[in-house]
């Protein structure tokens, strides 16, 4: 049985470091790709920079309205928005240049072990054409398109089970809101 494991896997072993290797051909043709995706990694960096300040300025709006007093809640807001946003304009550029930066050495990595120099040609060439290209630009407006139709199309069978759900939470904190009333908005 070990001889018969063993002969496969000298079999396999060469076919497995053929897909594996990297060539010039195939570093350019990540690069290609990486280019056309930079915008997606800058906003993969962008977000990593941005979520603990927006979780932060959630807690922070709690305890605004809870433990300070009304009248200073607007100036210590005020502070606390430009704290954040100089925050954000310190590390947002700072992450964003990194992801960008280490995208070759991980994703280009993975790119190179998993697919053959064809399969990252194809993948350059979709990415690049004029037909994906467009179909990426009018993406969101097809997103609008459904979300207006599904809106107007399921109001009616959702909006009385959002008013059940909603007395049924006001009834275990203890506030009751008037029948009908519509749930506050966001």
């Amino acid at each position: 049985m070990y001889k018969k494991l063993f002969l496969t896997a000298l079999l396999v072993l060469p076919c497995l470091a053929a897909q594996a290797q990297s060539t010039p051909a195939k570093k350019t043709l990540v690069a290609r790709i990486l280019k056309v995706q930079q915008v997606g990694i800058e906003a993969i960096g962008r977000t990593l920079a941005e979520r603990p300040a927006l979780e932060m300025l959630d807690r922070a709006g709690e305890v605004l309205s809870a433990r300070i007093a009304p009248e200073q809640r607007e100036a210590i807001s005020k502070d606390i928005q430009a704290d954040v946003k100089a925050y954000l304009d310190d590390a947002v550029p700072l992450v964003r240049d990194r992801a960008v930066k280490l995208a070759p050495s991980t994703i280009g990595v993975v790119m190179e072990e998993k697919f053959s120099e064809e399969e990252l040609r194809q993948i350059a060439t979709y990415l690049e054409s004029p037909a994906y290209n467009k179909y990426q630009q009018l993406g969101g407006d097809m997103q609008r398109s459904l979300l207006e139709k599904l809106l107007a199309d399921t109001r009616s069978i959702v909006e009385p089970k959002i008013n059940t759900l909603d007395q049924t939470v006001a009834k275990r904190l203890g506030v009751t809101i008037p029948a009908g009333a519509a749930p506050p908005s966001k």
